[in-house]
């Protein structure tokens, strides 16, 4: 009966819309400038000099004769009193829990994005470089767009230094015609730079003096594609640094004089001569103070080359060469407490070079699936090496910890990152992105501070595998040594077969006539060869007996005759042995 009563309709609002709440709040960019005010008198009357030390000492005299100075002496005495009965009273430097063992750190390895840095220009570039000061208190970040085809003609030229703690404008902005490629602080003074340009010339800059380069190099002496990287040197007067291009030259030069080069070096590895049309293209440089002669170069063909400087010819300048990957060299950098070892960066993944073994590397991550962009060792930390990635990601790598993957990762953005630098502390990082935004990220203390056996460990683990690779290459060098003595021995024998036939003959003819000779065996065999004889003669002449007689009649009576032939030689042989047994028994 349901369905035939009168049901009461009643009216209800229903939400159709799922409900949702933001749990993220997007706030406009807070912008903030820094204030001061030089108060120099600091509380002292106008008329008193300072550097009066007699104005000074009457000054102080006066005011103790004051009733209100007396009155807050006696207030503050009592405080003052009571503090110093305590101190006495109590062992205030008496160390509790002295035998309690130190219970080990609980702290989770983590970083952290502290500030970012964005591009103030309109249209963003990529940065190409970043360098620490001395004093690490700012940083400058090179922007420049390497890719030839993208790159556009309204782009900014400038390039800027930011401090560290003030993120919304740069400190000062440098002014050059073409854009900075890299850029280089000097680590004895904090106000000296120098850069390298897209046309292939160096400059000087000291920001104190002029926003403007102080000095540049001429273009015929320059080089003559962009320059990569720039590097100070070891030098007395602290005044010398050395460039390097893809035109495959690396040069030194003097930023007091920047009309001439101090010397030069062209990367042609084959031997022959310096030739600029064999030389490799330079990608990046590496120079460590501890090593003042040496230094590592990354060409575009991924070898890591090693320069002297001190070599009196080319074969001492250039003393070796390794292929390291099949792409550009991004970063080659010396580990700073092993400098026999050093980290190499390019393509899809980072690999750890010994100079002792240069046929393959120690050690090496695994192919990443995004390309790989910059890479650099921790100064403080060992084991610890950084690796940017074109997917946004940082990665973080702790020998010591975790050899088959990064100890940590972090996502900085959907950008790709282009290069990263680290300060000498080793608590800050400052990575790059295409869209111009540097990132300050810093590091939990684990990834910062060593332990007493760390060091210890990294150069066990780095003698293991040198000497794993060290006894592999002597085995893949005496197998090659054996395939190539084969393929030798091969190619001869295939060259001159009909000699090597001719010289096997003569062997064996000489040993045949060098064996002792028994005439008995001689005899038997010539009377062998003499009844062999015998038999085939009258073997001929019966067979042409027979062929004599068949001609005469027709075809079929041929083949018969032939046939017939075999049963009567037969029977002759039957005989002959008869006889010859005969003859032999008589009995």
């Amino acid at each position: 009966m349901d369905p035939y009563l009168v049901k009461n309709p009643v009216d209800k609002g229903v939400q159709l819309g799922q409900e949702m709440s933001e749990h993220v709040a997007n706030t406009l960019r807070s912008e903030s400038a820094d204030r001061g005010m030089n108060h120099i008198e600091g509380g002292w009357p106008k008329e008193l000099n300072l550097l009066d030390e007699e104005a000074v000492i009457r000054y102080r005299k006066k005011l103790e004769r004051e009733e209100n100075y007396i009155e807050a002496m006696k207030n503050l005495s009592k405080p003052i009193e009571h503090a110093i009965l305590q101190n006495n009273a109590i062992n205030i430097y008496q160390q509790y829990f002295v035998d309690n063992t130190e219970l080990a750190d609980t702290q989770r390895t983590d970083a952290r994005i502290k500030n970012r840095f964005r591009d103030p220009a309109e249209v963003k570039r990529p940065i190409s470089h970043l360098s620490w000061s001395a004093d690490c208190a700012t940083f400058a970040a090179t922007y420049c767009n390497m890719d030839f085809h993208k790159k556009k003609l309204i782009e900014d030229k400038a390039s800027y230094i930011w401090d560290a703690e003030i993120p919304s404008n740069p400190q000062i902005t440098l002014e050059t015609k073409t854009p900075i490629v890299a850029l280089e602080y000097n680590p004895r003074d904090k106000h000296s730079l120098v850069a390298g340009l897209y046309t292939g010339q160096v400059c000087y800059f000291d920001p104190r003096k002029a926003p403007d380069y102080v000095d540049c190099s001429p273009v015929e002496v320059s080089h003559r594609d962009p320059c990569h990287s720039v590097l100070w040197i070891n030098s007395k007067t602290g005044m010398e640094f050395f460039s390097a291009s893809s035109d495959g030259v690396v040069k030194w030069w003097d930023c007091r004089k920047l009309n001439e080069t101090l010397d030069h070096i062209i990367l042609d590895v084959t031997r022959e001569g310096p030739n600029m049309m064999r030389a490799q293209g330079t990608s990046c440089l590496e120079y460590d103070p501890n090593i003042p002669a040496k230094y590592l170069v990354g060409t575009e063909a991924g070898c890591v080359i090693c320069g002297n400087r001190k070599g009196t010819n080319y074969a001492e300048k250039l003393p070796w060469m390794i292929k390291s990957h099949s792409g550009p060299i991004y970063a080659v950098e010396r580990n700073h407490a092993f400098s026999k070892c050093f980290l190499v960066v390019a393509d899809w993944s980072a690999r750890i070079w010994s100079e002792d073994c240069k046929e393959s590397a120690i050690m090496w991550t695994n192919q990443h699936k995004a390309r790989l962009t910059c890479g650099q060792w921790n100064p403080c930390r060992y084991s610890v090496f950084y690796l940017t990635r074109s997917d946004g990601i940082l990665d973080i790598w702790d020998l010591l910890q975790e050899q088959r993957g990064p100890l940590l990762s972090v996502r900085m953005g959907h950008s790709p990152l282009t290069t990263l630098r680290v300060q000498e502390d080793g608590e800050f990082l400052v990575v790059g992105d295409e869209n111009g935004t540097c990132s300050i990220v810093q590091f939990s203390e684990d990834l910062i501070t060593s332990s007493k056996n760390d060091k210890f460990y990294l150069m066990a683990m780095f003698e293991r595998e040198s000497r794993r690779e060290k006894i592999l290459e002597s085995r893949n060098r005496e197998i090659r040594l054996r395939w190539a003595t084969k393929m030798k021995e091969a190619e001869e024998r295939e060259k001159a077969p009909k000699k090597l036939e001719e010289e096997g003959e003569e062997e064996v003819e000489e040993e045949v006539a060098a064996m002792p000779v028994n005439e008995e065996v001689v005899k038997y065999e010539m009377e062998y060869w003499a009844e062999i004889e015998k038999y085939y003669l009258d073997l001929e002449e019966k067979t042409r007996r027979h062929e004599s007689i068949a001609g005469e009649g027709s075809e079929e009576d041929e083949e018969e005759s032939v046939v017939e032939v075999v049963p009567e030689t037969v029977s002759e042989e039957t005989e002959l042995k008869a006889s010859s047994t005969d003859t032999t028994n008589p009995a």
